[in-house]
Order: structure tokens, then sequence, then C-alpha cells
């Protein structure tokens, strides 16, 4: 018997070819653990995937900053080696400050350059902060991604949770993977996820879109720079917990209103219904499929490592670019001042004393997702804690997030993104300022 097939026994059972079963086992139990095992390393306690990046980068040391740079060069040049430069006026646009994001780099290096653009929450926080870390953790995730979705745990997980991910979020069961895979690792690893997924023909454009912009958010890790940066850390769980569940129920109003709405929710190969009594077994039938379907280990590290490199150049050079801009119109203009009166209406409902610093403080938060925390530092609990889930719940910042999704193949256009950001703040705020509340109450 070969390794794809399987054997029927003697009640009539479909029986799994122990090489088939190992073949799916294995490897994504290797992936479950690199991406989603808390472990414990001298004094960091995090996920496998983050303490190699962390490694990596201390065995870098110096040189890890010249490797972005050469990363942010390829990022610029790629457009002009595929002609994507002639393409939209999106394209075109995102090719020129890709250009300037080359330039913002060798300044964030060589220290040359304006004082106020060298000021330690400008160029140094963006490149520091986030280029080297996204420039480092994309690739080597995407070596270990192929263990995830390479060998019919996608599959399982889909038909598993296909009664709560359908209902709730509109979306396959299979996408639950995108959502813990973007919370505990990385939004770009969730991406490249939801971009893999999509461009097998597994999703529909609406439930890639759904998923893009509703789970792809900042990562566990991150948030815990949020909480320190806002105070939370004393109050650690509650942050955690609730922004998880407010960053979800966003979500789910949010896939139920234009424009996610009335996208086109055709797929070529879409999760089939699951006969009443037959989930688990189904679940492993699929997954036993996906692993007789899937390529070898050479080949899938191979090609999720191609397209982790890509969308890695692809948006560094953004972040650097549109990251910069944001940090300066938010610092030296009133832009984001005017922007936070269309949110005001959603905090002072409840009667926050800071109504209108939190409403600036989110629609800053389009930039770059670090300015809530970075601008609502001085305020009450209250409002510091619901800028810290708005941090994350909003989802979609330019910065990064925005520049990944339009990577993609994923037909979401900036008006389109722009218009979900600003429907997810409002929900954000309109939720979590009472919570905030109540957990102030509750912890004293």
């Amino acid at each position: 018997m070969s390794e794809n097939t399987k054997a029927t026994g003697q009640s009539g059972g479909i029986q799994p070819d122990w090489k088939l079963a190992l073949k799916l086992l294995i490897p994504s139990a290797l992936g479950l653990f690199i991406f989603f095992a808390p472990i414990t390393i001298g004094d960091t306690r995090t996920i496998p995937l983050d303490h190699m990046v962390s490694g990596l980068r201390s065995l870098l040391g110096g040189a890890a900053a010249w490797v972005a740079l050469a990363m942010i060069v390829a990022g610029a040049i790629y457009p002009f080696v595929t002609g994507q430069w002639k393409g939209t006026l999106t394209e075109r646009t995102f090719t020129v400050l890709k250009l300037l994001g080359v330039m913002a780099a060798l300044m964030a290096i060589s220290g040359w350059g304006p004082a106020m653009l060298q000021a330690p929450d400008m160029l140094p926080f963006l490149f520091e902060t986030l280029v080297i870390s996204v420039g480092l953790i994309v690739p080597v995730g995407a070596v270990f991604l192929a263990l995830l979705i390479s060998f019919g745990l996608l599959q399982l997980v889909g038909v598993l949770f296909q009664p709560l991910m359908r209902p709730i979020w509109k979306t396959p069961g299979r996408s639950a993977i995108d959502a813990v895979a973007s919370f505990v690792g990385s939004y770009s690893i969730g991406l490249l996820i939801t971009n893999r997924v999509y461009s097998a023909g597994q999703y529909s454009a609406k439930e890639a879109a759904i998923i893009a912009t509703g789970f792809s958010t900042v990562s566990a890790t991150f948030m815990i720079i949020v909480a320190r940066t806002l105070d939370l850390m004393h109050i650690w769980n509650w942050y955690f917990w609730l922004t998880l569940l407010i960053t979800f129920a966003v979500t789910a109003i949010t896939v139920r209103l234009p424009p996610l709405r009335g996208m086109d929710n055709r797929s070529e190969r879409a999760e089939d219904d699951v006969p009443k009594g037959k989930r688990l077994s189904s679940a492993w039938r699929a997954g036993l499929q996906g692993a007789a379907e899937s390529p070898g280990l050479v080949e899938s590290v191979r090609l999720n490592v191609k397209e982790g490199l890509i969308m890695a150049i692809s948006i560094l050079p953004s972040i650097m670019s549109v990251g910069l801009i944001g940090l300066v119109v938010a610092n030296h203009t009133p832009l984001f001042d005017w922007l936070g009166l269309v949110f005001w209406p959603f905090v002072a409902i409840w009667g926050l004393p800071e109504a209108l610093d939190l409403s600036r403080a989110a629609a800053a938060g389009l930039a770059e997702m670090f300015l809530p925390a970075l601008l609502m530092t001085e305020a009450d609990l209250a409002a510091r804690f619901a800028a810290g889930v708005v941090s994350v719940s909003s989802v979609l910042f330019f910065s990064a997030s925005i520049p990944c999704i339009l990577a993609t193949r994923i037909p979401l256009s900036i008006p389109r993104i722009v218009a979900v950001w600003f429907i997810r703040v409002a929900l954000s705020l309109f939720i979590a300022v009472p919570v905030a509340y109540g957990v102030v109450a509750l912890t004293g």
C-alpha cells in the first residue's frame, strides 16, 4: 500500500496508511510548536520562532541593519524588474514611496538628516523596532510556514472550526489558523498564509479580505510593548484577553457592513459542509487528503521562502517611507487633530474626560499602530486602556499592515481599506471605553 492510499477495514471505515498519518502529524506538530508554543529561554518567554529571530538578530549584531537595508534596496528595485511600476496609480505611487524608503533607511543607518527626523521616536523607532524585526521574521517564518500549511493541518483545522468561523465571521474554518498565526506570531505571517491560501483558490475575495482586514493584527508579543508603554502590565491578563475579544467582535460586525459585505464570495475550492456527527472523522480525512496532495518538504519550503522574501522586500521600503510620513504628520501637523473629531462622538457618549485626546490618538493609528500608545502615555487608566485596545483592534495602518496587504493578491484598494479602518476604529472606541471603565472598577 502506497503512502497516498487508504485501506478499508472490515467495518467499512476508512483507515489511513500509517505513513500518511505521520506525514500529517509530524510536520504539523512541529509547526504548531514553532509558531504557537511559548517557551522560556533565559529571561524571555515567547514562541520558538520569536526566539529564533531574536537569536539571529543577536548573532548578526550591527549587520542586521545592513541586511534590512539590502532588503529595502531590493524592494525598491523589484517593481522596475517586474514592471509593476507601470501598473495602477497605486502601484506607481508605492514605487515612489519605496524609493523614498531607501533614502529614509540610509538616514536611519548613517544618522544623517534633520534633527527632527533623528528623534528617538522617529527614524530610529521605525528602523530598529519595526523594519529590522519584520525583515527577519518574515523570511525566517516562511521557512517553517510549510509545516503549518502544506501537510494537511490547514484542512483538518478548517473542518473542525467550520461551525464557529462561518456563522460568526463568514469565513471558512481554515481561517482560524490565519487568525492564531497573526496573533501569536506576526500579521505579516498571517497575511502570508492568507495570500497563499487565496492564491490556491481556497478563499474567495471576500473571505480573504475579511481575514486580511480583521484577523491580521499585531502579535501578542508586540502587545506587550503597547502595554508597557501605557503602564498596563499590572492588568496584563485583562488587557490581553479583552483586546482579543474586542478585536474579533469588531470583525464580526464589520463583515456585515459595506465595503466587505458586497465583495465577491466565490471560491474555486470552497469547504464542504460536514454531515452531523461526522465532524472529527471528516476533519481527520481532510487532513490526510491534504497530506497526500502536499509536495515534498524541500519544495514546500522553497516556495514559501520565495514568497516570504518577496513579501518582505515589498513592505520594508513602504514601512520606512509611509511610517516616517505618518510620524511627521502626527507630531508636527494638526491633521490627526481634525481627523480625530470624526471619532469624538463615539468616545464622548461615554463621558470620558480625555475624549478628544483619545480620538486624536486613535486617528493617528492610521499612520502607525504604535502612535495611539505614544500619544496617550499620560492619560488616566481608562483612556490608556482604550488606547491600547484600539492600537491592536484597528488592525490597519500605513506603516506596515496596509502595504503588506497591497503586496498580496487580495483585491483590496486603498479607499476600501481606509473605509474598513474607519469602521473598525469607530466600533473599537465605542466598545473599548465602557469596557475600560469596567476594568478600572474591577481592578481598583
